[in-house]
């Protein structure tokens, strides 16, 4: 079985995946640490970091972390944005782990398992666990929040006209095959557990147009090389529909919860 993820997958998304998904919560950190006993000690690895934010939301709990990406664009706006020196960052795909990089304490996987040959990588990545690690699954949208009709400070994102307007340029976003339950994967790696954490979640965000247009781009099924040559021509329809939905170029969304699925070694 081979990995979904390929070189274009997500080509010319990094600046718009940092501005345009929403931040995962601080409580995410606070939980984590509580939860596993994170004390200043050990090291981190975030397998799939794209540019960084669960590394750099996590790092200040380790002596260091090291964020893996295949995409050196990802990894260069991690690099751009990161001003800590206990991170590193590391191109590889998660298939060639270990590649070198040594023992970690956690290992996390932020909306980036999905893409990978799971079971190769979690025997993989089990062998860089140190005794009493943990590997921890985050499970997160942050590319939208809920959707829905409770009152909001500001208009809604208007994501059903986002997607069509991307369908009558691109066509429908390829189906992927379904993947097994997860769990049966970590099983069979040889993984204990798992616990399950829900954070977040609940809060109003106040978007603006050019933060909702980022996060389009960042969607590996609307990258900005996928429109070719009528890129403009569709940023164009897509601000205009923003425009009509909200005059001020303002937008409120209701944060999603982040699920933590903690297996241990």
């Amino acid at each position: 079985m081979t990995g979904r993820w390929e070189p274009d997958l997500y080509r010319g998304t990094a600046a718009y995946y940092a501005d345009g998904r929403m931040p995962y919560p601080a409580a995410i950190a606070t939980a984590l640490r509580d939860l596993v006993g994170l004390d200043g000690r050990g090291r981190l690895l975030d397998v799939g970091c794209g540019p960084g934010p669960v590394t750099r939301l996590l790092a200040p709990m380790f002596e260091a972390a090291v964020g893996v990406d295949p995409d050196p664009e990802m990894l260069a706006e991690a690099a751009r944005r990161t001003g800590d020196a206990r991170v590193t960052w590391h191109r590889a795909r998660a298939e060639e782990l270990p590649d070198g990089l040594g023992v970690f304490r956690m290992v996390t996987f932020a909306q980036s398992f999905h893409w990978m040959d799971r079971l190769l990588v979690a025997r993989n990545v089990r062998s860089m666990i140190e005794p009493g690690g943990v590997w921890v699954h985050v499970g997160a949208t942050t590319h939208q929040g809920v959707e829905g009709d409770d009152p909001l400070p500001r208009p809604r994102v208007p994501h059903a006209a986002i997607r069509a307007l991307i369908a009558e340029y691109l066509g429908p976003p390829r189906q992927r095959p379904p993947l097994g339950p997860e769990e049966e994967v970590m099983r069979a790696a040889g993984y204990g557990g798992p616990r399950r954490l829900t954070v977040g979640g609940d809060e109003i965000m106040i978007r603006t147009s050019d933060q909702v247009v980022a996060a389009v781009h960042s969607l590996s099924f609307a990258t900005p090389h996928l429109f070719g040559e009528r890129r403009h021509e569709f940023e164009s329809d897509l601000r205009r529909l923003l425009l009509a939905a909200s005059p001020e170029g303002l937008f409120a969304e209701r944060t999603r919860d982040v699920e933590l699925v903690v297996w241990t070694r």
